[in-house]
């Protein structure tokens, strides 16, 4: 039998299982036979057709079931057993040198925090605070010392906890791409408040008490902001010594290693929040008791992170990252008929992002400048009474919300929808670009228009304004993106477009959330970088080179603050709305599969090469 013929037999049914592997509950009995159907199908084009592609095909399709149905989940359990049992302690001992360098600067930042209260009695009210230190007093006074540790609920307390350990843990870890130097500022901060903090009970004549409550749940929870420390050292090390590498290969090798770092410290984090928020405030509790608990944080810590690493390395040798990182990575186009993984669209997003920075840069720029334009000047208010930004710690993404919802701006929603729709629509057109290989000849206004439907959508979720907003913009913000992709790539009106949209979307709820959910994290990774030492430097820089006094000097200071938050935000955009982009595509291909059909369809077709046949 000719293998054309052989195709045209079997091409419907060979649709039909790829169309019930697609379906998120199969019959699996139908599925049996179906696979009974291709392995006899790939038995007989073994036989006739060896060297052809109908052999590649149905051995893909027969492997698809079997790695699907019978190894997905055993493989998914075993790589994350062997994640925390391998893997993390074999990257911790050769990371040991950054582990040594944070500890020692922590527990001298700690010293210095211990000396400078012993010297200078006022130094703890400006390291934690004023009301802080006279609250405590309060409560010393009182006869509970330790009374803001049971002033919350026990849930509200540690989800709180929890999620600021973690916050300050990635801030910590993400400045190390600052050569190193940001991680060391934030440790060194952290260590002198922790030292000033203890000797202020020790003046108190509150350290017995003070050590058994506050270590109890500062054991893994100071340690794992050391071990952070040392994941941004790992990172920074990378891009300040490149070895043999060019400088951003390094700095993605070495990032990926302490990545995974932090990945490995997170249940500690998580552990450590619900301690303090349900053991710590139990201080009636006995001290031999508070005691042999720091004890046992302490020596899992040890041996986890010191000893149980080096037996490792020594019984494993290197890491599985470091056996790879010696391979030379050829750089490949995006395929944007496969279906990829959160990490892989993430990856792939950056990619494209690095082709388009400058674009993006200047299109953002452009945007943060109309954006501060029109909201200075459509009102005869001054700056600093239409934003403001907290002093504290975080303070800048604590007021995030302002940018999109503002009671003196209530044009605000409007103007964002246009802003940001037609950003959008400009990233978007770069994705479509890349895919197409050609340029488009379509106006942009048009593609504008298609997205001001998804934006006004996405500005009604923020509009919402309460603490649920976050978890609704997570669950739900990247449907208004996908629907605008729809709109684009099918060059059809938003809302003729929504029936192909709920295709789109199907039943790939947990796929869109995970991709959602990495990029909302780096987003507030780098926008936290407005929060630090440098970007204050860089404020104060302008008013001492400024001529501005008093409220003027005031108002440029918001103006500053206001459009370098809003380009910020913008560029953090672009990478989002780039890897929604990558992902539209994902979700194509498993709906409708485009790239496989235009695969079946090339079957059988041949070249004449000197007399042989040859695909």
């Amino acid at each position: 039998m000719r293998e054309t013929k052989f195709i045209q037999q079997n091409k419907e049914k060979w649709e039909e299982f790829e169309r019930t592997l697609d379906k998120p509950y199969a019959d699996p009995d139908k599925l049996n036979d179906l696979f009974i159907q291709i392995t006899d199908d790939l038995s007989y084009s073994r036989t006739f057709y060896p060297n052809r592609s109908v052999r590649v095909y149905l051995n893909g399709l027969a492997q698809r079931i079997f790695s699907n149905i019978y190894k997905k989940r055993k493989l998914h359990f075993r790589r994350l057993r062997t994640f925390w049992t391998h893997e993390l302690p074999v990257l911790v001992y050769e990371s040991r040198r950054d582990f040594l360098i944070t500890s020692l600067v922590f527990g001298l930042a700690f010293l210095i925090g211990l000396v400078s209260c012993a010297m200078d009695p006022e130094f703890v009210e400006v390291m934690l605070g004023a009301d802080y230190v006279e609250m405590t007093r309060q409560n010393i006074a009182s006869g509970d010392p330790m009374a803001v540790y049971k002033e919350r609920g026990r849930f509200n307390m540690s989800l709180a906890i929890t999620m600021n350990n973690l916050w300050v843990a990635f801030l910590t870890f993400i400045m190390g791409a600052i050569y190193g130097v940001g991680t060391l500022a934030i440790l060194i901060r952290n260590g002198v408040m922790v030292g000033a903090f203890q000797y202020f009970f020790i003046k108190e004549d509150l350290f017995r008490e003070s050590f058994l409550t506050i270590w109890t749940h500062g054991t893994l929870e100071i340690s794992a902001i050391i071990i952070a420390g040392a994941a941004g050292l790992t990172m920074g090390r990378g891009l300040a010594f490149q070895g043999t590498y060019s400088r951003i290969r390094s700095f993605q090798r070495a990032a990926k290693r302490g990545l995974k770092i932090m990945v490995g410290i997170t249940p500690i984090f998580v552990l450590a929040g619900f301690i303090e928020g349900y053991l710590t405030r139990q201080t009636e509790t006995p001290d031999l008791v508070r005691l042999a608990f720091i004890i046992g944080c302490l020596a899992f810590v040890i041996f986890y992170f010191g000893i149980y690493p080096r037996l490792q390395y020594r019984r494993l040798g290197a890491s599985p990252i470091r056996a790879n990182e010696a391979l030379p990575v050829p750089r490949k186009s995006i395929d944007f008929h496969s279906i990829k993984s959160s990490g892989q669209i993430f990856n792939e997003a950056f990619t494209l992002y690095r082709r388009y920075w400058q674009t993006i840069g200047w299109a953002a720029l452009g945007a943060s400048l109309l954006y501060c334009g029109i909201v200075f000047n459509a009102t005869p208010r001054p700056a600093y009474d239409l934003f403001s930004f907290p002093s504290q710690f975080l303070g800048t993404v604590s007021r995030i919300n302002t940018f999109f919802i503002n009671e003196d701006l209530r044009f605000l929603p409007f103007i964002n929808v246009l802003i940001f729709g037609l950003f959008a629509a400009f990233v978007f057109r770069k994705v479509r670009t890349h895919y197409t290989g050609q340029r488009e000849e379509a106006p942009l206004w048009q593609d504008w228009l298609r997205t001001l439907p998804g934006m006004a959508l996405l500005m009604v979720m923020l509009w919402t304004n309460n603490p649920l907003t976050l978890f609704i913009v997570i669950f739900l913000g990247a449907y208004p993106f996908l629907w605008m992709y729809t709109a684009i790539d099918r060059k059809q009106g938003a809302f003729s477009s929504i029936q192909e949209f709920l295709g789109l979307i199907g039943t790939n709820f947990g796929r869109i959330l995970s991709v959602m959910l990495v990029f909302m994290m780096i987003g507030f990774l780098f926008f936290s970088l407005l929060d630090t030492v440098l970007f204050w430097l860089y404020l104060d820089l302008i008013s001492w080179v400024s001529t501005a006094e008093g409220s003027e000097l005031e108002a440029l200071s918001i103006i500053l603050q206001v459009g370098t938050s809003v380009f910020m935000i913008f560029l953090i955009l672009g990478l989002m709305i780039m890897g929604f982009g990558l992902l539209y595509y994902t979700l194509q291909e498993i709906q409708e599969a485009p790239g496989l059909r235009q695969k079946v369809a090339q079957i059988g077709e041949h070249q004449q090469i000197r007399g042989l046949e040859k695909e």
